[in-house]
């Protein structure tokens, strides 16, 4: 964890969930400065409001902005799970994980079974050659939009999937609506045929994650 202390605002950079997906470096690069030697994370190079608009873009949450003043990070206004393409579940929601303290707002969750991070992603999918789509069959729901509001809880289930409790949408990698629950077992061994969802495939295949 490294904390970078700005004149306007504070930028804490979690290394162990970064998913380097380069909306920092690219949407500030006078900021976020890659492939350099020594200190990388200047705050004071773009203003607070600027800053804020690279935290939100960080689907890890690896990138945390604290304004001295003015708006802080809230909750979004619909829970989101989205389904990244050969790669991990991207929740942007009202989020507590089991096991790990305090809430948040954005995570990447493992969906391959490889990552020596769980529950979080480390990228281990793209040298473990996971393939899995990011655009799953939609399915008919009861929940309207305006229902995906309060906390989400996520329980990594122990030798099993993620059991996701809370009014949320599972939202394809393009942003269509897959699905709309308030309950789910997601799969997290990288072996169920209905992905993204569980069907017991880590049983069978001997998976083993706590």
């Amino acid at each position: 964890m490294q904390t970078v202390e700005g004149k306007d605002v504070t930028i804490i950079f979690d290394g162990k969930r970064c998913i380097h997906s380069r909306r920092c470096v690219m949407g500030e690069p006078s900021v976020f400065r890659a492939n350099v030697d020594g200190p990388w994370i200047f705050p004071d190079e773009a203003p607070a409001q600027d800053l804020l608009r690279i935290a939100y873009a960080c689907p890890s949450g690896a990138i945390r902005v604290i304004p001295r003043t003015g708006e802080q990070e809230s909750a979004p206004p619909a829970n989101i799970a989205a389904v990244r393409e050969n790669g991990p579940l991207a929740f942007h929601a009202d989020l507590t994980i089991a096991g790990h303290d305090g809430t948040m707002t954005r995570a990447t969750l493992c969906r391959c079974g490889l990552s020596k991070n769980k529950p979080y992603c480390d990228n281990s999918h793209i040298e473990g050659g996971f393939v899995a789509t990011g655009e799953p069959p939609s399915r008919e729901s009861v929940l309207a939009i305006a229902d995906l509001t309060g906390p989400v809880k996520v329980t990594p289930t122990e030798n099993g999937p993620l059991m996701v409790e809370g009014k949320i949408e599972i939202e394809s990698g393009t942003g269509r609506a897959v699905n709309r629950v308030g309950k789910a077992f997601l799969c997290r061994c990288g072996h169920s045929a209905n992905k993204p969802y569980c069907d017991g495939s880590h049983k069978k295949v001997g998976f083993h994650a706590p």
